[in-house]
């Protein structure tokens, strides 16, 4: 991914809110199961990793985008956003600049 990608995607979750909420329990198999899930639908998502986790924000980035075969879009604060291109062809795609 190029870094003209990449900002189109930023460019686009600015507005999103927070679909995934990561608390004290971490990045579990039923979160990583719901964001395969989500991403498979919806090919970009924002997730919010709130202060009780023992984890940073970074950490679960890194965590969540190796299980289940995601770019990291960035990471800001918080809140970090996933992307990865969606199998399905009934979802209306991103189209990524070249």
């Amino acid at each position: 991914m190029n870094s003209k990608q990449r900002a189109y995607l930023r460019s686009l979750a600015m507005t999103m809110p927070p679909i995934v909420n990561i608390g004290k329990n971490g990045v579990t198999d039923a979160v990583i199961s719901e964001v395969d899930n989500l991403l498979e639908c919806k090919e970009l998502i924002k997730i919010s990793v709130l202060k009780n986790s023992d984890l940073g924000a970074k950490e679960v980035a890194e965590c969540l985008a190796n299980e289940i075969n995601a770019v990291v879009v960035q990471t800001v604060g918080s809140k970090i956003t996933l992307y990865r291109v969606s199998k399905k062809d009934d979802i209306k795609h991103i189209q990524l600049p070249q």
